[in-house]
């Protein structure tokens, strides 16, 4: 069974409710039909209720199983209203204020949804940047207890692979923290192991990349993935992590073995932490267009509640997925 495959059946066994607030965009759909028709979880589509079925018939989906809600006419406005007033009064939101954010941006009323229980979880980013998506995350939902710091990850799924888990990897950062210090990707390293043993079931093993492996270059980038491999080390010293290393010694036997003799992690890293968000970005695109690999993502880590980003660049078979992998997100919160 493939990957993605394990991952919906675990989302069948206990379905979610998963929220879709991209109305305009044809992949929301496509995908919600496909969802439905998988019976993966439960969908709600915002939008007007007329706009939502025109669209459906215009794309030849069929979505009849999905709950349309229509914040214009939903019951529910006036008290997302009050809790939205409340949770950003500190910065003189007035209730005139929030109900036209929730009437006119639709990310904002699914993420109340999410935040009043009324929803599990949300995917949005499709046709909206990560920025205004995670924004009314962080602002409403807030981070997890005992989280340092939201970050974003890709599970990456390579066909016909025998390196990390059978091809199964999580890249970290790659779509949220630009140049994370030392600190913060020791705290990356923490929560992408987390991800990946909770979606996989696999124990991590986590990389910490660079273009140097143990020493081998010196420059005050490796000196910070050095001082990050320190940090997470003292700081989780129940995970299996290792570095500073590059990309072939960390997933490559061979080579792991010739350049970093005796560690734990080298030439069998199922997770890789990337030095900055430039490098995570371009790592993620170059495994998913050259080796056609699955990319499911950004997941986010860290928010109080499941909710995930999608690139723009993204397919509605990639939306399929990260809405299974948010209803599975969704069951660990049980």
């Amino acid at each position: 069974m493939a990957f993605i495959d394990e991952i919906k059946a675990k989302a069948k066994a206990n379905k979610k409710v998963i929220v879709l607030p991209e109305s305009e965009d044809e992949r929301t759909y496509r995908a919600a039909a496909a969802v439905l028709a998988e019976d993966i979880a439960n969908i709600v589509i915002i939008g007007n209720v007329d706009d939502v079925n025109g669209k459906a018939a215009q794309y030849g989906v069929d979505i009849s199983k999905a709950t349309v809600i229509d914040p214009a006419t939903s019951d529910k406005l006036p008290a997302y209203i009050d809790k939205l007033v409340e949770l950003r009064q500190k910065k003189g939101m007035t209730p005139e204020q929030a109900k036209d954010i929730l009437l006119n941006q639709y990310i904002y009323y699914g993420v109340m949804m999410v935040k009043m229980k009324d929803a599990d979880g949300l995917v949005s980013g499709a046709c909206h940047s990560t920025a205004n998506t995670l924004r009314p995350c962080l602002q409403i939902l807030k981070t997890a207890p005992g989280t340092k710091l939201v970050s974003a990850f890709f599970l990456m799924n390579v066909p016909d692979c025998v390196y990390g888990e059978n091809g199964t990897f999580v890249f970290a950062d790659c779509g949220l923290n630009q140049n994370p210090t030392s600190e913060e990707l020791a705290e990356i390293a923490a929560s992408s192991a987390v991800s990946f043993k909770s979606l996989t079931g696999k124990e991590p093993r986590v990389a910490m990349l660079s273009y140097s492996t143990m020493g081998s270059a010196k420059h005050d980038d490796v000196s910070k993935v050095q001082e990050a491999v320190r940090i997470a080390k003292e700081n989780h010293p129940e995970i299996c992590l290792d570095g500073e290393m590059q990309l072939d010694a960390a997933i490559v036997e061979s080579v792991g073995s010739s350049k970093a003799p005796g560690s734990p992690v080298a030439g069998k890293a199922n997770v890789l932490i990337f030095p900055n968000l430039d490098s995570g970005n371009i790592g993620y695109k170059l495994v998913q267009r050259l080796a056609k690999a699955e990319a499911y993502g950004p997941m986010t880590q860290g928010i109080a509640a499941p909710v995930n980003d999608l690139s723009r660049g993204c397919s509605w078979e990639d939306i399929v997925g990260v809405v299974a992998i948010t209803a599975v997100q969704c069951q660990m919160q049980d």
